[in-house]
């Protein structure tokens, strides 16, 4: 598919690959809910477990000072990772669901009155909807939605005209993670800020598939999670500019983000560690460290091409299927096919192509309003990454084909 991509080679990174369900070899398209991990990644895993674990951050001992050298690094590879100005704005949480209840309760809490409106979009996942509506109910805010088209693309004119002097705070997908959208989120960021309005970015689903710039993007918050970007699960980040997050209280109380602590009153503690309440993940976020030198070693630029490749070989097979219909069809989509058939509930094809050891994702992908807008109870999808291959693509066109048959 690509000459310059050699894709047989990557694949011998991830031992799981060569897995058989159900007597056929894994074809693994479950990538938009979690990716897979290299054996790079399980090997730090282990060695931080069996030679430099302790808790970090304070301890005067050998092990304690090997963890937080390398938790520490972890925080400067991702800093340099997504272009942040400094580690201070580079905060560990659990994952992207964390990151968005973070700002909604720390900069929201402390800056929204009622009346005042946050604004999203039709194609959030649920967690960028249900903090926000948390939030609305703790303050009186007023939760604002934009519109999509039938593509599956953000109603520009709607969203401008939603964007109002009330507008207090924006909150928009990077890349949806039902229908594969990309959003033109500088465009997005720009239009805010010339209102005086700050952005976070859910960047969960687009920071596995292309390069992420958040100075070029100049958003304020950007959240993702280890384990769609080939790390552990249980660790993410939350990027923040550093005088936001100066401004903001802290979230959650506990040990490592107080710098004195007395009945009468408890002084916190600098960036980042304000935001890190308690005991961290330690060894996966080293882990998540290895996974983007992985990925750095492979290019996200050439990783963005070869899954086009992918999702455009995938497309075209998909649209000769005359049952089958693609839901989400954006001119800028990533790399992910949601599909219906005709008369075959998307569970169904689900454990149907399982059998066939093809791993999909079957249901409202916490995004149940997407689901609405397209009048259907579910989708089948089809997630691809770099791993995986043109051929595989063929055994999903050829499990569909069958399926179809079964039902007639």
């Amino acid at each position: 598919m690509s000459a310059t991509f050699d894709v047989a080679r990557i694949r011998q990174d991830f031992p799981i690959l060569g897995e058989t369900i159900h007597g056929k070899p894994l074809v693994y398209l479950d990538n938009a809910a979690s990716t897979q991990k290299p054996k790079a990644v399980l090997d730090t895993l282990r060695h931080v477990y069996e030679h430099d674990y302790a808790n970090v951050h304070r301890g005067v001992h050998t092990l304690s000072q090997r963890a937080t050298d390398l938790f520490e690094g972890a925080r400067e590879k991702i800093r340099a990772f997504i272009n942040a100005r400094d580690i201070k704005e580079i905060i560990f949480v659990r994952g992207t669901t964390e990151a968005v209840n973070l700002v909604a309760q720390s900069y929201g809490r402390s800056s929204l009155q009622a009346g005042d409106e946050i604004l999203i979009t039709a194609m959030e996942h649920h967690s960028n909807i249900v903090p926000w509506q948390m939030l609305c109910q703790q303050t009186g805010a007023v939760l604002k939605v934009a519109p999509i088209n039938l593509v599956g693309e953000i109603i520009m004119e709607e969203f401008e005209a939603l964007l109002t002097e009330r507008t207090k705070l924006v909150s928009v997908v990077h890349m949806s993670n039902a229908l594969g959208t990309i959003n033109p989120v500088k465009r997005i960021v720009e239009l805010a800020h010339a209102k005086g309005v700050p952005v976070m970015l859910d960047g969960a689903q687009a920071i596995p598939h292309m390069p992420v710039d958040v100075q070029a993007l100049d958003c304020d918050f950007y959240a993702f999670s280890g384990h769609k970007l080939c790390g552990p699960s249980g660790i993410g980040v939350l990027y923040g500019k550093e005088a936001l997050l100066k401004a903001m209280p802290p979230w959650q109380g506990g040990g490592d983000m107080i710098r004195m602590v007395t009945f009468a009153k408890s002084e916190y503690n600098t960036l980042p560690y304000k935001f890190e309440a308690g005991t961290p993940a330690i060894a996966e976020a080293v882990g998540l460290g290895e996974a983007v030198d992985y990925l750095q070693t492979i290019g996200m630029d050439k990783i963005a091409a070869y899954e086009q490749l992918l999702l455009d070989y995938a497309t075209q097979k998909a649209l000769e299927i005359p049952a089958l219909k693609i839901i989400g069809t954006a001119n800028d989509k990533g790399a992910i096919l949601g599909f219906t058939l005709h008369h075959i509930h998307p569970h169904d094809i689900g454990t149907m192509l399982d059998q066939l050891g093809i791993a999909v994702r079957a249901g409202h992908h916490c995004a149940m309003p997407v689901m609405d807008f397209f009048g259907v109870p579910a989708t089948a999808r089809a997630s691809f990454s770099f791993y995986n291959t043109a051929e595989e693509v063929d055994v999903l066109i050829d499990g569909i084909k069958q399926i179809i048959e079964v039902f007639g």
